[in-house]
């Protein structure tokens, strides 16, 4: 807390001069601002089309890059910052000629507020940017004083022919008639931008900034000296963006619905000629259905494969009987083949009657004998049928063999009616591919061309004003209350700069603390700043008292007390010390070295009395300074003989004469003032002390804690120059 105060102390003394400098600027930015021309600011929030809903949705927008896929708020914001819009939003605007009140100390734009109207019928480029003056006067006659120097004279009305130039000045009627009683007699200043220069102009001035990146909401801010214009510019920007991106969208559209149209009409044609193609190759193929028919003959095939198995197992079983009956000829009836290949109804009677003609010979043979004529018709019978039965089998095989090559000959020529199948197939497919790419594109055209059409038709827009822009009644700038407040923080922020730059130059002792942690040196006493006699009494009683507790005062000392300078409060610890010893009835001398305070009214050397206790003497002789240290050591001794407490005040440190009376002392106190020692010269003491050999020194602080005000400085410092304050302190006391 304490290291706090410290540090604090330089700034609460300087606390009236900077309340003082607070003021100072305040008042200064007060009248600074009543010559500051006003900006005003206006506000229009703009709601950006959403890709989700509306005709930014359609898949028109979002499969053709000439439509935006997305309203980015930053790409929309430089958008509506670009040159070609600001132009086109200047279109609808007479922000071209610029009107001005010329005060004292003030220029001020008047816009629709002027009591006249210019209207340039020509004017040439050179002439652009360049202020025109002009004098009206009160019988509406004006003088025009050309920006080459040149001046005419005109009345309002009357179209002036200048240099360069053809204007019209008019009076503006109803401006005067909307105010009761108007002094139009007045000096003004007119010029005529170009677009170049009034497009950076507006751009200076035009803020476009989102509400919230998440949100497509943005703000247009426009600021300029006059209300009107600053309310106007953001909704006419806005309603031209709008009106923009109408005009963009329906002529894209168009553009689009243009295009489509031709395409269209190329790809159909392209269609019709496919399918002509594909109809003339299935006539020249007799292609009615080509997997149809691939199939028909594959399923015949394996039809006539499966017959020609069947023929072959025929075939084989057949040779096999035929075999057998070819090798048992001779013993035919002993044979027993097997007619399992052989089953047409025919043979199955031959063999029944075979076997009935056989049980008819066994018959016969129990009755009689093979030469039996009617064995032998038997016999003969039973050869007959085995003789139709091999012709039977022969032609039988031979039919099944016809049959088997005739069939394989069937089934090798509908398989070769496959082998081209799939390069039809392959011609075909490539055919339709190219058909149906054809037909998609057709369809999406004509979809892409209705939704062309629609978007053409759909003059509307989805970005949406939603707050237009209000004529402002406050400038926004300057922000008086602010600006007012900083001037008057900034001039105090000054103050405190310069007191601690003056505090830290100065490098003063300020505290005990200073003392302390530069020298070695004790600080034995400090001073306050006294306010009254009774104090000062009371404070150096005690301080004696304190310093013969110490053992620093005792009977037959012989006190120096020292500074580098006489106002740091050597001479007055003396005289008040002296005084304060000579109270408790001791017999004190006080040496003035200089006799600076005139008390001594005798020869150097010599001693008057002031009271019966307290004799004053001083050795302001030059013949001193001839002096060796143990000639002033005898000589302040035998001076000093006789009372009980010598007093020095010393002359300034580091002079001759003050080292041999420090010399010659029993304890040297060296006063320091807490606001005029530098804290510079406190290590000096400790050199000093060291190089003499000085015993017993010791620090005394004078006007500990005191921490004036600069007002209370400068004002005592202005009353001790003129003589209207004196110190009292620096004498007696007593009445």
């Amino acid at each position: 807390m304490e290291e706090s105060l410290r540090i604090l102390k330089p700034y609460l003394r300087g606390l009236p001069l900077i309340v003082f400098a607070m003021i100072i600027g305040y008042l200064v930015m007060a009248q600074y601002l009543k010559y500051v021309t006003p900006k005003y600011e206006s506000v229009t929030r703009l709601r950006l089309a959403d890709i989700g809903e509306g005709v930014p949705n359609s898949n028109l927008f979002k499969d053709f890059d000439v439509f935006v896929t997305s309203n980015k708020i930053a790409a929309e914001i430089e958008v509506l910052k670009s040159q070609v819009l600001l132009d086109q939003t200047l279109n609808h605007l007479d922000f071209d000629i610029e009107l001005f009140r010329v005060g004292k100390m003030r220029t001020t734009e008047l816009y629709h507020d002027s009591p006249f109207k210019v209207e340039f019928i020509s004017l040439e480029n050179r002439l652009l940017d360049r202020l025109f003056n002009l004098q009206l006067h009160s019988d509406l006659s004006y003088s025009l004083i050309h920006p080459d120097g040149l001046e005419y004279q005109a009345v309002l009305g009357d179209t002036l022919q200048t240099q360069g130039a053809t204007l019209l000045i008019s009076l503006n009627e109803p401006f005067i008639n909307s105010r009761k009683k108007v002094d139009i007699a007045d000096e003004y200043q007119f010029k005529k931008l170009s677009r170049s220069e009034l497009i950076s102009q507006i751009k200076a001035d035009l803020s476009i900034m989102p509400v919230d990146k998440d949100v497509a909401v943005i703000r247009l801010i426009f600021a300029s000296p006059h209300p009107v214009k600053a309310a106007r510019f953001p909704d006419v920007l806005a309603r031209t963006y709008i009106e923009d991106y109408i005009r963009t969208k329906s002529e894209a559209a168009r553009v689009t619905k243009d295009f489509l149209d031709d395409q269209v009409r190329e790809v159909s044609n392209k269609l019709s000629q496919i399918e002509r193609d594909i109809e003339a190759y299935r006539n020249q193929e007799n292609i009615t259905n080509l997997r149809q028919q691939s199939e028909t003959i594959l399923r015949e095939v394996s039809q006539m494969k499966i017959q020609q198995t069947n023929l072959l197992m025929s075939l084989e079983a057949i040779n096999e009987l035929n075999r057998y009956m070819q090798e048992g000829a001779e013993d035919f009836e002993r044979l027993a083949p097997n007619f399992e290949a052989f089953t047409d109804l025919l043979s199955t009677e031959l063999i029944k009657k075979i076997k009935d003609l056989r049980a008819e010979k066994r018959d016969l043979l129990l009755v009689f004998t093979p030469q039996e004529e009617r064995v032998k018709v038997i016999d003969y019978k039973l050869n007959d049928i085995y003789s139709y039965l091999l012709e039977s089998i022969s032609n039988t095989r031979r039919n099944l063999e016809i049959k088997y090559e005739n069939l394989s000959r069937d089934i090798t020529i509908a398989e070769l009616q496959l082998i081209d199948f799939p390069e039809k197939e392959r011609l075909l497919t490539i055919l339709q591919r190219e058909f149906e790419i054809y037909q998609a594109s057709y369809n999406f055209l004509n979809e892409k061309k209705i939704e062309a059409e629609i978007a053409h038709a759909a003059s509307i827009s989805f970005h949406r004003i939603i707050e237009y822009a209000k004529v402002p009644k406050n400038p926004f700038s300057p922000n008086y209350t602010i600006l007012k407040i900083v001037a008057a923080l900034m001039a105090g922020a000054g103050v405190l700069v310069l007191i601690f730059l003056v505090h830290t130059i100065k490098a003063r002792v300020n505290d005990q603390l200073t003392i302390e942690t530069t020298s070695a040196i004790p600080v034995v006493a400090s001073t306050p700043r006294l306010r009254n006699i009774q104090n000062l009494q009371v404070h150096f009683l005690h301080q004696v008292n304190k310093l013969e507790v110490k053992a620093l005062l005792k009977p037959g000392n012989i006190i120096s007390l020292n500074s580098y300078s006489l106002h740091e409060g050597s001479f007055f610890h003396a005289l008040h010390l002296a005084e304060a010893l000579s109270k408790q009835k001791r017999k004190v001398l006080l040496i003035d070295i200089e006799n600076k305070s005139t008390l001594s009214t005798v020869e150097a050397g010599e001693t008057v009395a002031l009271t019966e206790t307290l004799h004053v003497a001083h050795l302001n002789n030059p013949n001193y300074l001839f002096y060796t240290n143990d000639e002033i050591t005898n000589l302040i001794k035998s001076i000093g003989s006789g009372f009980d407490v010598v007093i020095i005040s010393n002359a300034g440190m580091g002079t001759q004469l003050a080292l041999q009376v420090m010399k010659s002392s029993d304890v040297n106190f060296v006063v320091v003032d807490s606001r005029l020692t530098p804290a510079k010269q406190i290590p000096q003491v400790d050199l000093l002390k060291e190089e003499f050999g000085f015993e017993n020194m010791y620090f005394i602080l004078n006007r500990i804690a005191y921490n004036p005000n600069v007002v209370t400085e400068v004002i005592g410092w202005i009353l001790k120059k003129t003589g209207l304050k004196k110190d009292i302190f620096n004498t007696l006391t007593y009445a």
